[in-house]
């Protein structure tokens, strides 16, 4: 079993903003694999499911994007999964540019408050994650404001094909071919 987890804060004001893109990789796979994310347990919406012959547990925490380990601990706990082979996080990467995935098997938190979080929560940095690039703030804005803020109707196309792509990764990492998914997928996207 494996267990996919969006970052992302609840309640309908943040919908569709840049922090919520991990909430919106968790709703883009539980709609093509059939899995119904509406089970509140462990501070966190859940759904079991299948997705390519693996079972797989998605999951949105609730407990706000600052406290995302909390969830994650729990759900991890309950399921008992190793966090280094059977746990993916998704979240949004303002270093990146808007679409663009970045496939890790461990690493910092690189000043993102969910990632900090859940490291604090698990004890280590050695697990799978993949960032979604969410463009670089514009300057003069605050980042909170950044992050927080809509995507434009431009952007939200990008981010609809990069939510594509992110089915792909998530299908090689869960087929044990992580090396496969960061190769495929850490690139800039053509034309830049």
């Amino acid at each position: 079993m494996v267990i996919i987890a969006g970052l992302g804060n609840p309640t309908r004001e943040y919908e569709n903003t840049r922090h919520n893109i991990g909430f919106m990789a968790i709703d883009a796979l539980a709609d093509k694999y059939n899995i119904s994310v509406m089970d509140c347990k462990h501070k966190a919406l859940i759904g079991k499911g299948m997705m390519n012959g693996t079972k797989v547990v998605l999951v949105k925490p609730l407990t706000y994007m600052n406290l995302s380990g909390e969830a994650i601990r729990a759900v991890a706990d309950y399921y008992k999964v190793d966090a280094q082979s059977e746990l993916i996080v998704i979240y949004d990467d303002v270093s990146l540019d808007v679409g663009q995935l970045r496939i890790r098997k461990k690493g910092s938190a690189g000043g993102h408050n969910g990632i900090k979080n859940i490291i604090a929560n698990l004890g280590n940095d050695t697990f799978m994650r993949i960032k979604i690039g969410v463009g670089e703030k514009p300057k003069g804005y605050d980042l909170a404001d950044y992050v927080l803020g809509h995507f434009s109707k431009d952007e939200l196309v990008v981010m609809n094909e990069s939510l594509e792509k992110v089915d792909g990764a998530v299908n090689l990492m869960l087929a044990d071919k992580v090396d496969e998914a960061m190769n495929q997928y850490n690139k800039k996207s053509k034309g830049e």
